[in-house]
């Protein structure tokens, strides 16, 4: 069985790194597991691909939008079944040798890589982590 890995960033190049080199590339190379980057911007339906809003409610920085993630998470409930959704933020889940061998127990795992001041509270609706 192969862990798939569905990673939603605005820079799919920045992971491309990560996959060609070290463990996880011998991790690919033996077939345990799959990464595929997500680029949110293919999911958006403007000229311009935006990603980003100004925070709702007033305050400094920008969130990632929904309608991006929510587009690519319907994308992947093409392929897969039942998804594992984490996001990442600092104030989340420690990512730690328990939440590792929890993870490797799934079959497909989905990580919305936050940016800015993170992502629109809406997006938590379809986030397990």
């Amino acid at each position: 069985m192969s862990l798939r890995f569905f990673v939603f960033t605005i820079f799919p190049d920045f992971f491309e790194c990560f996959k060609n080199f070290g463990i996880v590339n011998k991790a690919i190379k033996l077939g345990k597991v799959q990464i595929q980057t997500i680029n949110l911007r293919d999911f958006t339906e403007d000229k311009h691909r935006t990603v980003d809003d100004v925070v709702y409610g007033g305050g400094p920085g920008m969130l990632l939008k929904p309608e991006p993630i929510f587009k690519a998470y319907d994308y992947i409930k093409t392929v897969s079944k039942n998804p594992y959704v984490i996001i990442t933020e600092p104030w989340g889940r420690k990512f730690d040798q328990n939440f590792a061998k929890e993870l490797s127990q799934k079959e497909d795992i989905v990580i919305i890589c936050g940016r800015y001041e993170g992502v629109d509270e809406r997006v938590k609706t379809i986030v397990d982590e």
